[in-house]
């Protein structure tokens, strides 16, 4: 009778870890994309408390054209894990500094249908990180060297001169810098 009291209280045991493993994606600040999960154990998490000034210097390429660039869909990541800890959307000051190969990620729909013969899936989590006060800008020099025009853009896209001097600006001014 005990052998079978303690397996039943293993398996229910099991399930329960199942059902609480198998939770739903979560989308707290960037609503749609960047899906997360709680984890209840952590005890290494955001502070509610701060504002975070952070920038994300994003070079990366998409590995599929006709696929949510990792790296664009990583950005809606790190601003829900925030949020999931409580870190409101006002608290979070992020900009983003487009350059190198990433800088296709950021054309518009035409442009992008062009060159790459579908439409550009990265677009909605763009506006979405928009929505959540993200600020998209492109190094100028990436454009000018890879024969980008302003007008071929994603129409939300702000032009910095360059994303050296994006980055040099930022950080001493006590941005985070995380490289993409």
């Amino acid at each position: 009778m005990i052998k079978i009291i303690a397996s039943l209280s293993f398996f229910v045991s099991l399930l329960a870890t199942q059902f609480s493993l198998a939770q739903e994606a979560q989308f707290p600040l960037v609503k749609g994309f960047g899906g997360i999960y709680q984890v209840t154990e952590a005890t290494e998490k955001p502070d509610p408390d701060l504002d975070y000034y952070i920038l994300v210097d994003m070079s990366t390429g998409a590995t599929d054209n006709a696929e949510i660039s990792r790296w664009v869909d990583n950005m809606a990541r790190m601003m829900n894990l925030h949020g999931i800890s409580g870190v409101s959307k006002r608290q979070m000051h992020v900009k983003v500094v487009v350059h190198g190969s990433a800088i296709f990620t950021i054309l518009g729909n035409e442009e992008y249908q062009k060159r790459f013969s579908t439409d550009n899936p990265n677009i909605p989590v763009y506006k979405a990180l928009e929505e959540a006060g993200v600020e998209i800008l492109v190094c100028g020099q990436s454009l000018h060297a890879r024969g980008v025009k302003t007008s071929e853009l994603y129409p939300g896209v702000n032009v910095a001169l360059s994303a050296l001097t994006t980055v040099t600006t930022y950080v001493p001014k006590g941005y985070t810098l995380l490289r993409f």
